[in-house]
């Protein structure tokens, strides 16, 4: 600082250029997340209320069964997520998660196109409170409860 400041105003100077650094920081972050913030919908309301065109949303609910197709290319599929009141076209390109199955619950993030069908960058497959990982499939309850008692 400079060494004709008094140390009252050295510190006020201080504490200003501090405050003023948090504020940019804080703007900062909020911009940096502004692009990770994505509506959720369901089906229902995806189909009630659709979002803008290319909007980035999360769109959850159930992969309908016997709706899984995979395109010619082999990497792109084609599925319906529905909740039981309407359903929405989804289209992915990508490596599938382990839990994803027909049936299954699942979150896929992305957008609406112009035509309707949801273009999904990202999948989360959802599993239920019954879930087995698959190492421990064959087991028996007992098993289970024998091989979850060694590992703790």
């Amino acid at each position: 600082m400079n060494a004709g400041l008094k140390p009252k105003h050295q510190r006020l100077v201080l504490l200003i250029v501090a405050v003023v650094v948090l504020i940019g920081a804080a703007l900062l972050a909020a911009w940096a997340l502004r692009n990770q913030a994505s509506y959720f919908y369901v089906p229902s309301d995806m189909a009630a209320a659709p979002p803008e065109a290319g909007q980035a949303v999360r769109l959850g609910g159930m992969v309908k069964e016997g709706s899984l197709r995979t395109q010619a290319d082999g990497v792109t599929i084609d599925f319906v997520v529905h909740d039981g009141e309407a359903e929405i076209p989804v289209t992915f390109a990508g490596i599938l998660p382990d839990l994803f199955v027909e049936g299954s619950g699942v979150v896929a993030e992305g957008a609406l196109r112009p035509d309707g069908t949801f273009e999904a960058n990202h999948l989360l497959a959802k599993h239920d409170e019954n879930y087995v990982p698959r190492e421990l499939e064959d087991m028996t309850p007992h098993q289970v409860r024998d091989t979850l008692a060694e590992a703790q």
